[in-house]
């Protein structure tokens, strides 16, 4: 351990300490383990040797950029690579002590790989999901802000105080953008970043207003339209509901009637025991 501690210091090997603060710098929610440390190291140290052509790269990139992930598309795929094969290895002792459960681990190292590997885009739908959620009343904020005022700018960081995580974050990101730079190149990038229709056609109102268009009429069609698409969503979650509900009722049925089973069994001993 003593010449570990030389030789890391001589070379200026980083503790899993200091990686680990590296690592829980834009973590919001959580910070990192030194397991998390060490796989990264591992990931890292793979990222050289993970094959991926331009097209895949270029795709990952953006989807990485979008769920606000900072790492490489390498490093990315490598680091889900080292976790599955971690699951995977465990399988190796069970070979030799019980071979039955080797399957197992195998298949966890399957389901660990797709979920890590598809765990940014499931970031981004569900932010997508999030802002399709909220633009109904964004674009009524906007129908009424048309009516007093022209200025995108001013409606976009108005809402922003009042708007939801995923949409908040969007709008930030925005706001800035067109504080420095072109306003239609700003929505443009926005639009590209959620890759969502509904969002595309928000963009293209807010880009029709910035040119000298009227734009009430548009974004009262289209508010009616997203209303009509709000009440069809929350439709169908209210048809998701019963199926639910009945799970937890035959639950509490079985509960029940354990108790019940429960009482007449004791009240069957009680007078068995009694009559011998």
């Amino acid at each position: 351990m003593g010449i570990y501690l030389i030789l890391a210091h001589l070379l200026k090997i980083s503790t899993f300490r200091a990686r680990r603060a590296i690592l829980s710098v834009g973590r919001q929610k959580k910070k990192a383990k030194n397991s998390d440390a060490a796989i990264m190291e591992l990931a890292v140290k793979l990222s050289p040797f993970v094959p991926m052509d331009a097209y895949k790269r270029r795709k990952l990139v953006m989807v990485l950029h979008s769920a606000g992930i900072k790492e490489t598309p390498e490093v990315y795929l490598a680091q889900a690579y080292v976790k599955s094969g971690l699951v995977f290895f465990g399988a190796l002792p069970c070979l030799a002590v019980i071979p039955i459960l080797a399957p197992a681990f195998l298949i966890m190292g399957i389901g660990v790989l797709f979920s890590e590997t598809g765990k940014a885009e499931k970031t981004v739908r569900d932010s997508r999901e999030a802002i399709e959620y909220e633009l109904p009343r964004f674009v009524a904020t906007i129908t009424q802000e048309l009516l007093a005022s022209r200025d995108v700018l001013s409606m976009l960081e108005t809402y922003q105080k009042h708007a939801g995580p995923a949409l908040k974050r969007e709008l930030s990101v925005t706001t800035a953008d067109m504080r420095t730079g072109s306003y239609e190149a700003a929505l443009t990038r926005m639009e590209s970043r959620v890759s969502s229709a509904m969002v595309s056609d928000v963009v293209r109102g807010l880009i029709g207003v910035i040119r000298g268009d009227d734009g009430v009429a548009y974004f009262q069609m289209m508010g009616h339209d997203m209303k009509q698409l709000e009440i069809q969503r929350l439709k169908k979650l209210a048809l998701e509901r019963p199926p639910k509900i009945r799970r937890y009722s035959f639950l509490l049925l079985a509960c029940m009637l354990m108790i019940y089973m429960g009482v007449m069994a004791y009240q069957i001993l009680g007078t068995m025991s009694g009559m011998f």
